[in-house]
Formats: structure tokens, C-alpha cells, sequence
């Protein structure tokens, strides 16, 4: 990130690539050059260290302003953008199928994304006229963005995934119109015979959108789609590394562009995000940031019997396993030493949670909550906990095929 910086131009601009070999030209593109302000919140999220934020916050600042300096009344919608780079077209796009998505209308979710990361690395460092002056910008921004790329019933002018996906991703939307945009989204999946057809800046964070919006039960479609486009129809044609293109090799054995068609690139693996944070249910808060207060909520679903996975954080090992076995869950949790968590059990039936083998009365002095889980069939039953291991069991009734998964 010091590079980023050190490479960032005078304008504020971030390169597309550092060292920035290819010239002044080569930068300020929305979803790649925002790397000044995505990376560093989120390695304190992880690690909990303040001086990454420190250290990068002029350079947060500086592309920031840089996007501000070349809008329109708030409008982003200037300069070259590499877009939703790769996203699903057919070959013989006669009647319009591809998702293409307004290069502009991306850059400017992503313009508020960078000034809402900016806001909170001010407000974590005790700057509080910047945190001021973002925010009423932030506000300006999204307004900006209803005017241009809204109607008035709450369609967005591009309809593709991507766009539904980035505008609920960052909160661009009033929050009355946000139910209808997720369903708006759902349809086109199923318009594509539930298929993903976002490129590398909407696939990161469509699971994460579905399941917020309470459809984690598409998510898991899309995660066990098997024909192109999907994460496992390069599985299904031998691939061992995530992929450059959804297809890279197509399904008549031919290869796209060599050009560019490279068989090892991250983009695409960013399902994994959702798999460790929603299916198997361990993410971060960032009021106890670098796990000191974690979240451990998995939504059950798939046709999947089990899943786990661990994180070696600076307090020591956060992990969490569930099994379904017939209609009974299990879920083994283990939280580090001087931490706290957030626990969801799932179940549909809240009666039967037990901890340890003894029916859940209260738990640190309170009453467990029992929450909807939407999307998934069943509740989420509450807990607050310290550092420990537990085991809970819990009735969770699935009238589906169950495969297991690690």
C-alpha cells in the first residue's frame, strides 16, 4: 500500500498497476484504483491495527478528492473504466443478452464506497471535520446517483446483476425501494436460468446481497450451478484453479482469446468470501475489529450436511463446524482467549437449542433472541459469549438432498 501511494499521482489518481509502468494515461478506473481505500479498511478490520489506516489516510483522502474533482454536480462520470470487466455475453448476442452494465453508474457506487471507507478511517483515527465533511458528501453522492441512474418505481437503468448487486452492496438506494431491488435482482437470475452473469467488480459481492436481502437459498443455486456461467462448470471441465473468464475453456473444448485467458486469477475465487463469512458463518464487527468480537452465523442451506472452517487470529483459534444429520444440527464453536462473539444458531424449532446438552434458559444473565432467518427455512437463536468452546445442538428440518462440504 505504500507503493499504491508512492505511485499515487499528483492529481490523486491510482494507477492500474504498481509500479506504474504504464504511464500517467493508465489510471482512475472505479472497482480497481479504489485498492487506496478497500485494502486498508479492511486489513484493520482483520488485524486491528490503526497505523495501516494511519499511514494510508492521505492517500484514502487524495483519490477520494481526486473523483471529486472530476464530477459533475456529484456525478462521477468522467474518464476511462475498465467496467465490469468480463462479464457474461454470449458469442451471437443478437437479442441483447449480455449484462452489460453502465460503466459510469459502477463508478459512482464506487464512488461512495471509497468515501464511506474514508468516513470510518476518520472517525477510527479521531478525525472528526473529515468525517464531517464525507459524510454530507456521501449524502450528495447517493442523491446524485437516484437522480441519474433511478426511476421513480425504483428500476435502475442498467437491469443486470451487477447493477442491482452495487447499488444494495452500497447502500445507494432509499431504504424503501431496497426489498423491490432485491427482487429485481432475484428475477434476473432466474431469467437466466439461475445463472451468474456478473464480470469481476459485481461477482464479489452478489451472495453477500442475496443473503443480506434474505435469499441466501439462490445464493447457494448459484454456488451449485454447474453449467457456464457458474463456479463449477470450470470444475466440470477439469479446472483446478479459479479462472481468468467463466469460460475460459468453452464447452465445446475450444479456448477463448489467448490473449487473455489466463487459468490462474483470483477475481472469481471471491465466492470463497461468502463460503467463510455466511455458509459456514464466521465474519468480523467493527466494534471489536481484528476479531476481538466476532460473528458466528451460518445459514444452512444447499443441500449441504456439512461445514467447516477456523481463522488463527491474533487471540488464537475462531472456528466454527455445523453437521446435519437427519433434522438434527450440530454446531461446534470455538471463540479465542480475551474475545468475545455473536452467536446464531440456526434451527426451526427454537424450543430444541441446546448448549451442552442442557435446554438454553439464559445465558450470561440474558434471554437468548430469537431471530428470522430469511432464505433459509428455519430462525437464528441469539447468544452473546465469551472465549470457550461450545456445543450446540438444535432441530433443523431440511427436506432436502444433503451433500458434504469442507
Amino acid at each position: 500500500m505504500r507503493d499504491v501511494a508512492a505511485d499515487q499521482l499528483p492529481s490523486g489518481s491510482v494507477p492500474h498497476v504498481v509500479p506504474n509502468v504504464l504511464g500517467d494515461g493508465a489510471s482512475g478506473s472505479a472497482g480497481w484504483a479504489d485498492v487506496a481505500t478497500i485494502v486498508p479498511w479492511n486489513m484493520y478490520l482483520a488485524y486491528g491495527d490503526k497505523k495501516i489506516l494511519d499511514v494510508q489516510y492521505p492517500s484514502m483522502k487524495a483519490w477520494v478528492d481526486y473523483i471529486s474533482s472530476v464530477s459533475q454536480d456529484h456525478l462521477w462520470n468522467t474518464g476511462n473504466h475498465f467496467g465490469d470487466w468480463l462479464f457474461y455475453h454470449p458469442d451471437d448476442d443478437n437479442d441483447g443478452s449480455a449484462a452489460v452494465t453502465d460503466k459510469y453508474l459502477i463508478a459512482q457506487c464506487f464512488y461512495a464506497h471509497s468515501t464511506q471507507l474514508l468516513i470510518k478511517a476518520a472517525r477510527v483515527l479521531g478525525k472528526t471535520n473529515d468525517e464531517k465533511t464525507y459524510t454530507e458528501l456521501l449524502q450528495k453522492i447517493k442523491k446524485a446517483f437516484q437522480r441519474e441512474y433511478l426511476t421513480a418505481s425504483g428500476r435502475l437503468v442498467s437491469g443486470t446483476q451487477t447493477a442491482y448487486v452495487l447499488a444494495l452492496n452500497f447502500d445507494m438506494l432509499p431504504e424503501n425501494l431496497r426489498a423491490q431491488a432485491a427482487k429485481r435482482l432475484v428475477d434476473n437470475i432466474h431469467r437466466y436460468g439461475d445463472h451468474i452473469t456478473t464480470g469481476f467488480l459485481g461477482t464479489p459481492f452478489i451472495s453477500h446481497v442475496l443473503t443480506r436481502f434474505g435469499y441466501s437459498d439462490v445464493a447457494y443455486q448459484l454456488l451449485l450451478q454447474k453449467t457456464y456461467p457458474s463456479w463449477l462448470y470450470p470444475v466440470k471441465m477439469g479446472a483446478t484453479t479459479i479462472w481468468e473468464r467463466w469460460d475460459g475453456i468453452k464447452p465445446d473444448g475450444s479456448f477463448e482469446n489467448p490473449g487473455m485467458n489466463s487459468f490462474n486469477h483470483y477475481a472469481y475465487g471471491a465466492i470463497g468470501d461468502w463460503m467463510y463469512r455466511k455458509m459456514v458463518g464466521l465474519d468480523t464487527y467493527e466494534d471489536g475489529v481484528g476479531y476481538k468480537h466476532s460473528k458466528i452465523q451460518p445459514y444452512i442451506g444447499g443441500g449441504f450436511s456439512a461445514a467447516d472452517a477456523s481463522l488463527d487470529t491474533y487471540f488464537g483459534r475462531l472456528s466454527n463446524s455445523w453437521k446435519l444429520s437427519a433434522d438434527q444440527l450440530t454446531m461446534e464453536v470455538e471463540i479465542p482467549v480475551n474475545t468475545t462473539a455473536t452467536v446464531y444458531v440456526p434451527t426451526t424449532d427454537p424450543s430444541s437449542v441446546k448448549l451442552g446438552g442442557q435446554i438454553l434458559e439464559n445465558i450470561n444473565g440474558q434471554a437468548p433472541q430469537i431471530l428470522d432467518a430469511p432464505g433459509t427455512g428455519g430462525k437464528f437463536v441469539k447468544l452473546n459469549l465469551g472465549s470457550g468452546h461450545y456445543s450446540f445442538t438444535s432441530t433443523f428440518a431440511v427436506p432436502t438432498k444433503k451433500t458434504a462440504a469442507k
